[in-house]
């Protein structure tokens, strides 16, 4: 792996990819990138992914090896998402455990979890030793970015993939300084008490509520959840409404109804005060916004026929929208934009999911 050297002018940062692999090289060349030598790179500017390169699309392998070939060629850095964290624990044997229970896997081959990781699998199916080079590749991303001010004068910036909890990133930071888990890490976050546990759940699943008894919000990926995504950065939020960040609606009258004490101390703080923050994960829709004047959110499910997203960040405190680029990704295969500088038979080698152009 090539050191990564910081760039001249600024990042690009992009938001959950899922798969979408011939989207991410187009959305590459949107962005100024040429392949050369095999890699996308820029003479001036550097990615940074939010992780969650795989699952659900239609070219997952394509997307590892974009991204992990620009990682390792040190044109990009990258953070884990949760669908990374996920794979690792689905994939990895888990230790015998005191008191003698038994359990196969870090994480359970459930009905659920066999249908959030199907995809994948399938489209390495053929390429086991690929797919054990994307595993090693995950166990090496860092689950936080802090990078310095490029130039003096500008600003540095933060990145994770769902939520910056300050006191729990400083402690975890002084524990692995390079921000990367380790094996004992990855096994002790099945525990729920651990703080691994609670690092890799804040960090890569962000902060969620628990929805009242009996209440459950079918969602529109297909799954029924009893809890909700909420943001952390409500200066004084009151009720759920305030703080619910997602793009189902809650149920019934549930946007008025007030956060407990328990709940509002559960709920951590990102302040106008910090530097940029980039994240991914939540699903937005609609057109690119800021949702706080240092918060950028890039995920608009460009799987689900929505947006593949990025943010040029060039050192400014204050995030601008205008910063946005995005590629469309349309319903109709005939109208996706395909990328100009991958070759044919890398596209066809690579397409799944009916033949779609993602």
């Amino acid at each position: 792996m090539q050191a990564f050297v910081a760039p001249q002018d600024g990042y690009d940062l992009i938001g959950d990819v899922h798969g979408c692999g011939a989207t991410l090289a187009t959305l590459l060349e949107t962005l100024g990138y040429h392949i050369v030598d095999g890699v996308y790179r820029h003479p001036t500017r550097k990615v940074i992914f939010l992780g969650d390169i795989i699952d659900r699309g239609p070219r997952i392998r394509l997307a590892v090896q974009l991204a992990s070939s620009m990682v390792n060629a040190g044109e990009a850095l990258i953070v884990m998402g949760n669908h990374e964290y996920n794979a690792l624990a689905y994939c990895r044997r888990a230790r015998p455990r005191a008191g003698g229970e038994h359990r196969d896997f870090l994480r359970s081959h459930t009905s659920r979890h066999n249908r959030i990781i199907r995809e994948t699998l399938d489209q390495y199916q053929h390429h086991p030793d690929e797919w054990d080079e994307a595993l090693r590749w995950f166990m090496r991303m860092p689950l936080c970015l802090e990078l310095p001010p490029l130039a003096p004068g500008q600003s540095g910036l933060r990145v994770v993939h769902a939520c910056w909890d300050e006191p729990l990133v400083r402690t975890f930071l002084e524990r692995y300084p390079d921000g990367c888990i380790d094996e004992d890490f990855l096994h002790e976050s099945i525990e729920h008490d651990s703080f691994a546990y609670r690092v890799l759940d804040r960090m890569t699943r962000g902060a969620n509520l628990r929805l009242p008894e009996g209440v459950e919000i079918h969602s529109g990926d297909g799954f029924t959840r009893r809890s909700f995504r909420t943001h952390f950065w409500a200066r004084e939020p009151r009720t759920y409404g305030d703080v619910v960040f997602q793009p189902d609606n809650l149920p019934g009258e549930l946007e008025s109804r007030w956060l407990s004490e328990q709940e509002l101390a559960n709920l951590p703080y990102y302040g106008p005060e910090q530097p940029p923050l980039f994240l991914g994960h939540y699903w937005c829709e609609g057109l690119p916004a800021l949702p706080a004047p240092n918060i950028a959110c890039l995920d608009y499910s460009a799987v689900k026929f929505g947006r593949l997203v990025a943010y040029r960040f060039s050192g400014e405190a204050t995030l601008d929208a205008a910063n946005f680029v995005w590629v469309p990704v349309p319903r109709e295969p005939s109208r996706r934009p395909v990328p100009e500088e991958l070759s044919r038979d890398t596209l066809s080698n690579q397409s799944f999911a009916n033949g779609a152009s993602q």
